[in-house]
């Protein structure tokens, strides 16, 4: 999956595929998201995508607030662009260091072979199924746990709503 401005990748179900790209730096779109806002959407994917217990009670269940699991995985790439660049790119911006960025490449590259494998918008039982997502949801939480110890915050605490997400990412 690829980022993308085409507003076909927007709608009312995946409520975080908002914002829009501007100009390149190196070929990479830039976005005019501050680098904490990256850092906080990339950690709720992560969250999501590495929390088994989270996924079956809320994405198996169709409980609405969380986005699904393409949402989820919208999210983590979509201002990053990290499904076409390297997570070392961002070192010193959105993330601290080489270990942050080499579990972040970690679980996006196992996140998106099963999505690829069964593609977009599958239903939640089609991904959470998945031989391979086992190994996603764990490399999803070596990196959720070492960007969430790394911001002083608790790793086991639940994944936050896409309302709380908007609320601690909000300018002004």
């Amino acid at each position: 999956m690829s980022a993308s401005t085409d507003s076909s990748y927007r709608s009312a179900r995946t409520p975080s595929r908002s914002g829009h790209r501007s100009s390149t730096m190196g070929g990479m779109p830039l976005n005019d998201l501050p680098w904490w806002r990256w850092r906080a959407r990339l950690r709720s994917a992560l969250h999501m995508l590495s929390d088994p217990a989270f996924q079956q009670r809320t994405w198996l269940t169709g409980q609405g607030g969380f986005g699904d699991v393409t949402d989820a995985v919208y999210r983590l790439v979509e201002d990053t662009w990290l499904d076409r660049w390297p997570a070392e790119k961002y070192v010193g911006t959105i993330l601290r260091d080489a270990e942050e960025a080499a579990l972040v490449d970690a679980a996006v590259l196992r996140v998106l072979r099963v999505l690829h494998e069964i593609g977009a918008d599958a239903p939640a039982a089609a991904y959470l199924g998945h031989p391979g997502w086992p190994e996603a949801v764990d490399a999803a939480l070596a990196a959720h746990t070492r960007l969430s110890l790394a911001d002083g915050e608790d790793p086991a605490g639940p994944p936050h709503s896409l309302e709380t997400l908007r609320s601690l990412t909000r300018v002004g």
